[in-house]
């Protein structure tokens, strides 16, 4: 594998194809996205214990992803057979049933071409040297356009309610020409955006309150948002 890694994906980008064998079976990734939402996100290593709570936690809350019409889809630079043996452990520790797939990218690369991977962490290598990937996280949208990316350390698990948070804020706002303030969840006040004027505003949210002109909130009830499934 070349040491030259890509140039960096960023918000907008679009998300490189690629085809890979899972554990569903093999794919090529645009049409795996087809007209949904995924959320793709990586993993450094099959039969960690970190991971094993995160694939846990991703699968129990895959219902959730499935109603907002979000796909998921992991990876590690393991293969498919790995894969296959450590699901049954997941499932067996959190009571969980893993149906999602799993990418097989034993030669890292989808890896190197979403650039999972760790600058810094030396001890973060396989006994080549080889880097793990980290814990990425990227949501896509129908267009195939990149709309968050997110990283953590391997000693970090995410946190999935988050991860679902973001895709009702994405969802929520595309739908209502509104953006999301800090720590809002569904049925909270959101923010008019600033592509909305004032005389506009008054027609799309009657009870909108102008705060500053640049600052301009509005109810939102939770049935007016994606999490209303």
């Amino acid at each position: 594998m070349s040491e030259q890694r890509p140039e960096p994906l960023r918000l907008g980008s679009i998300a490189p194809n690629f085809d890979a064998e899972t554990t569903n079976g093999p794919i090529n990734f645009h049409d795996f996205i087809g007209d949904k939402w995924v959320v793709l996100f990586s993993h450094p290593e099959d039969f960690t214990p970190v991971c094993t709570t995160e694939l846990g936690a991703f699968a129990k809350l895959e219902p959730e992803f499935t109603k907002r019409g979000v796909k998921l889809i992991g990876l590690s630079a393991n293969t498919i057979d790995s894969h296959g043996d450590w699901i049954k452990d997941i499932d067996e520790i959190s009571g969980s049933k893993l149906s999602f797939p799993i990418i097989g990218d034993k030669q890292r690369k989808v890896a190197y071409a979403y650039d999972m991977l760790d600058h810094q962490d030396t001890t973060n290598v396989d006994s080549k040297g080889i880097a793990f990937t980290i814990r990425s996280v990227f949501i896509i949208d129908p267009k195939k356009t990149i709309r968050l990316i997110l990283s953590y350390p391997a000693s970090t698990g995410r946190n999935t309610a988050e991860v679902l948070r973001v895709v009702d804020s994405l969802q929520t706002g595309d739908k209502n020409r509104v953006t999301t303030p800090i720590n809002w969840v569904p049925g909270d006040d959101v923010i008019v955006h600033p592509s909305v004027s004032n005389d506009q505003a008054k027609e799309l949210f009657p009870d909108f309150k102008i705060v500053k002109p640049y600052l301009r909130f509005t109810p939102l009830p939770k049935e007016k948002t994606s999490a209303a499934v």
